[in-house]
């Protein structure tokens, strides 16, 4: 019998000597193909002994100050006969008392992957911090410098959010500021009041990859380069995430009689560990475990100036819980906890709106947390240098990004490009696609001598009887009226076999990412006979009722077009103040605007590429519309699912008594060998006192 070791922290657990201790594995199941899984401990107990109860801080007596705080799994590691084995988290589910007195503690262990969850909790994309280079204006001059920069981390797509874009090269009226259809052609003659489109129709977009970096800073967690932080990426590289919390513009009401500029000169001059400050985003990060909790933050204001001025406090980017409104001298503006504004694990910005300039030290923020004994820890910070707000809106990306979960993002992430994740023995958290996981390995073993040979099944493999892939959000103008054509969600998938019926004892599957799906246009110009092609596509971000539409959070490839067809966009202030410009990005489906040149793109199933399908040789030649094969299903998922549904596919239930050479090593993407045929590893439980191993294998099918 091999000798199993836990530590919680650096804290050897007591264990008892019969206990039995299964811990049950699986990268992928069959049977709920779009959940990430980990390894994961049935409950088991272990002593109340002094030792543990020494740990466990006598957690059955709830009269301790500063006990073990079971709300939190804490750092532990398995051993097996002394040698590591898996490193975790442990959860504390509760004390057994045996005549009053404390008897066992009941715990169970977590595979370290899950504990992704524990450290994103319920955190959103707007708690994420960005450098410097995202403290962009808001204005015509910015927006349009921005669109012709090319494939930066900080891009202007051509999407609007109300009005809608055609191109006429044969209209030549003047510019109504009124209308709901902007003409995007470029008058090259005459009055420069004629066609072109409002700059703020357009707003930013932000590169995932650089949303993978924020989340990386803030958690201090790694990802690998298999799939994430890979510039050579197709896939992933060059995806944008439109930065769109609200329908319609980017203006807030609380923001039409001051333009707030974002405070992001702090410096600390006073710290006892509760919080800490990046780009003047102060992270309140209170250490529960010495009894302090949160109490308030405190603006200070010096202000000689008569001017008008406006404060706000926002929490995580985009809550407003304080604000000072047209306020004028010096001002004190109180967050309060008691009024749940002021939370532990949480970002505050400070933005000040009007036309004020501050002195170096004249804004001073207070962060301060207290004990029930009454001792009070206290952080201040402080502006090195002058501030002064800019008449010029600027945009906050934190503010715009959309409404989403962190880990809500990560996991959509994970089921678009059929990801799988763990952790490597130095801590990085190891993302890949599964069909490159599984190729990994190419290491066999052979447990027939170890097999228990009374019993074993082999069931059907058909957990269903179809799965749909599909996009949460397909709420826009253009997706909506593709389904009501087609019965069909863009770029969604209903997939079987070969498009045979199959009887299964549960319903159709479904993988549903939550992102909007847009289908975009290319735009013709409609002044020559028949329309010609221009180089714009563009994407028009309203509903069936030609309202300003929100949806979920927009995911797009960004392509850079040089030298293109000119376009014109319109300064709000200025009448006359255009820019003609003929370097842009546009919003793509595809990598690429030519299968030539890259098949990939984020449907499910092949459609009708947007920039080729009217074109007059669009469905004929080699780079046609529908030449962009590698869909979602069939680069990330096919060669997983198809077996599913196979006629050969069986799932084998064994059971094996490991020694602990072949368990210690086993790893879920290794074979498994039973007389001359092969499996993949769907999951396995193993008595890690015993080796005593319960396999659910899937036999492999050349």
């Amino acid at each position: 019998m091999r000798r199993l070791q836990l530590y919680i922290g650096t804290e050897r657990v007591d264990l008892f000597k019969d206990e039995s201790v299964s811990l049950t594995q699986t990268i992928k199941n069959v049977k709920d193909i779009a959940k990430v899984f980990t390894e994961f401990t049935q409950t088991f107990s272990v002593p109340a002994s002094s030792v543990n109860n020494k740990i466990f801080k006598h957690y059955y007596n709830f009269d301790i100050s500063g006990g073990f705080d079971a709300r939190i799994k804490a750092d532990a590691r398995l051993e097996l006969n002394d040698l590591p084995f898996k490193d975790g988290k442990i959860a504390l589910q509760g004390v057994d008392l045996k005549n009053n007195l404390a008897h066992t503690y009941r715990i169970t262990f977590f595979g370290n992957t899950v504990n992704l969850k524990d450290i994103l909790g319920d955190a959103q994309l707007s708690s994420l911090s960005f450098s410097d280079y995202y403290d962009r204006l808001y204005d015509f001059a910015t927006v349009t410098g921005v669109m012709q920069d090319g494939l930066t981390p900080f891009i202007v797509p051509l999407i609007t959010h109300t009005n809608r874009l055609i191109y006429n090269s044969g209209s030549h009226v003047a510019f109504d500021p009124e209308a709901t259809i902007n003409n995007l052609y470029h008058q090259g003659s005459g009055s420069p009041s004629q066609n072109g489109v409002y700059w703020n129709e357009f707003k930013y977009a932000v590169r995932l990859q650089n949303i993978i970096e924020a989340i990386q800073t803030k958690y201090d967690i790694t990802f690998s380069d298999d799939f994430f932080n890979d510039a050579t990426n197709e896939q992933f590289s060059t995806l944008y995430m439109w930065l769109h919390r609200k329908s319609g513009s980017v203006e807030r009401p609380t923001q039409v009689d001051f333009v707030y500029t974002r405070l992001t000169d702090l410096v600390q001059t006073q710290s006892q560990g509760i919080s800490s400050v990046t780009n003047g985003i102060i992270t309140v990060n209170i250490p529960t475990n010495d009894g302090l909790q949160p109490r308030f933050l405190i603006v200070d204001l010096v202000q000689a100036s008569s001017n008008p001025y406006s404060v706000q406090v926002l929490r995580n980017g985009g809550t407003v819980v304080g604000e000072l409104n047209s306020v004028t001298g010096n001002q004190q503006l109180i967050v309060y906890a008691d009024t749940n504004d002021f939370q532990n694990n949480s970002t505050y910005t400070i933005q000040i709106g009007g036309v004020v300039t501050f002195n170096a030290n004249d804004i001073v923020v207070s962060v301060t947390a207290r004990a029930t004994s009454g001792v009070s820890a206290v952080d201040e910070y402080k502006n090195s240098l002058q501030f002064g707000t800019n008449q010029s809106k600027e945009f906050n990306i934190v503010e715009q990004i959309p409404k989403m979960k962190i880990i809500d993002f990560l996991s959509g992430l994970f089921n678009l490009f059929n990801l799988t994740a763990y952790v490597n023995d130095v801590g990085t958290i190891v993302v890949r696609t599964l069909d490159s996981y599984y190729a990994d390995s190419t290491q066999v073993y052979n447990i027939d001598k170890y097999l228990d040979t009374t019993k074993s099944t082999s069931d059907v493999a058909l957990p269903y009887n179809k799965i749909n892939f599909s996009y949460k959000g397909l709420g826009t103008l253009l997706s909506q009226q593709f389904n009501q054509l087609t019965n069909s969600g863009w770029g969604s998938l209903s997939y079987t076999l070969d498009g045979d019926i199959f009887d299964a004892p549960s319903e159709p599957y479904k993988i549903e990412v939550p992102f909007e799906h847009m289908q975009f246009e290319r735009l013709y110009d409609q002044g020559n006979s028949p329309p010609t092609s221009t180089d714009v596509q563009w994407g028009y971000s309203v509903n069936e009722n030609l309202q300003s539409y929100i949806g979920e959070p927009l995911l797009f490839y960004g392509i850079s077009i040089t030298n293109g067809t000119d376009i014109r966009i319109r300064d709000t202030v200025i009448n006359n103040n255009i820019a003609d410009i003929v370097d842009y990005i546009i919003p793509s489906n595809s990598f690429s605007i030519a299968p030539s040149t890259s098949r990939i793109n984020i449907h499910f199933q092949n459609e009708l590429n947007e920039y080729l399908a009217n074109e007059p040789d669009g469905l004929v030649g080699g780079d046609n519309a529908l030449g962009f094969t590698d869909t979602l299903f069939q680069t990330d998922y096919k060669e997983y699912i198809q077996d599913v549904f196979n006629v050969r596919r069986r799932l084998l239930k064994v059971t094996a008594y490991l020694p602990m050479k072949v368990y210690y090593n086993l790893q879920l993407n290794d074979l498994i060998q039973l007389g001359q045929d092969r499996y993949k590893i769907n999951s396995m439980k193993t008595d890690l006192t015993t080796g005593k191993t319960e396999f659910e294998l899937l036999n492999t099918i050349l």
